[in-house]
């Protein structure tokens, strides 16, 4: 199927519509290939890569030449598909100025067309920064992976009224540094609903709730290829792990039996050729 490139513009219009934004995580050249036939519009290179990809145990161990390895590939596949790519931690905490020097790496190197960073009210100058330098952001508030040891854990934000109130004002201070868009994670769905009514950008849920904008997911969640530690937030609409699983077991025993490579497997040659090497 061939599908049109969405702009940042085009997001604005669809939350005006009421049409659903829908964003997948990719780390690598075939999973964008994958993405870039459907109809989903946005790929976000996520930091989470460091877990489902590299084998980290958090989101903080991935470095910035890391999210431009990934990001460089999923853009060589995904040709038709916008491309957003996580800032990791500390590539924009020190100063601004670092802030627009890795944003801009992400855009000049990776090849993505926006940038995502996490935090709330603290980040604002940071995003209206990097937006003034021409750069496309989403703001990220809720659970924050990188911070989560000053969350106290993996846990739903925002459940009492103090912190809902700074989440809403968050939400609205980072609108008005020029966010194009707000990713909101692991908050109750009335909350989430009560922002995505309140402000004018459209919202990305995350285990938010339905009536946000839209919805991402991280992709090896929702075809079921990693199991350390799955969200209640997350569906899962395949189970891969299974099928690979079973496919490379299945070629272990066949090699060991003799039954791998097969005549059909094989190459041949002239007898002639055959009989002289003899």
């Amino acid at each position: 199927m061939s599908k049109q490139k969405i702009t940042i513009p085009d997001f604005q219009e669809m939350k005006e519509q009421g049409r659903k934004i829908r964003v997948v995580t990719a780390y690598d050249y075939p999973t964008a290939l994958l993405v870039d036939q459907t109809d989903i519009e946005l790929i976000l290179v996520g930091d989470s890569l460091g877990m489902v990809v590299l084998g980290y145990d958090d989101t903080v161990s991935v470095t910035m030449e890391e999210m431009l390895h990934h990001t460089k590939a999923v853009a060589r596949g995904a040709k038709n598909t916008l491309i957003l790519a996580d800032m990791p931690f500390m590539s924009y905490n020190v100063s601004v100025e670092d802030a627009i020097r890795n944003a801009g790496r992400i855009i000049k190197e990776g090849g993505a067309q926006c940038v995502k960073l996490e935090g709330g009210a603290a980040m604002v100058e940071t995003v209206r920064a990097i937006v003034r330098a021409g750069i496309p952001v989403m703001a990220h508030i809720g659970l924050t992976p990188q911070t989560v040891s000053q969350l106290g854990g993996y846990k739903v934000q925002g459940k009492d009224a103090a912190a809902a109130e700074k989440l809403m004002a968050d939400a609205v201070q980072l609108e008005e540094a020029g966010a194009f868009a707000l990713l909101l994670e692991a908050i109750p769905a009335p909350l989430a609903d009560l922002i995505t009514h309140r402000i004018t950008i459209p919202t990305i849920g995350i285990g938010a709730g339905v009536n946000c904008d839209g919805q991402v997911l991280v992709m090896h969640d929702l075809i079921g290829m990693y199991d350390r530690f799955v969200p209640k937030f997350v569906k899962r609409y395949a189970n891969v792990s299974d099928i690979i699983g079973t496919a490379l077991q299945n070629y272990a025993t066949d090699v060991a039996s003799g039954q791998f490579p097969g005549p059909e497997h094989s190459f041949t040659m002239r007898e002639e050729v055959l009989e002289r090497l003899y």
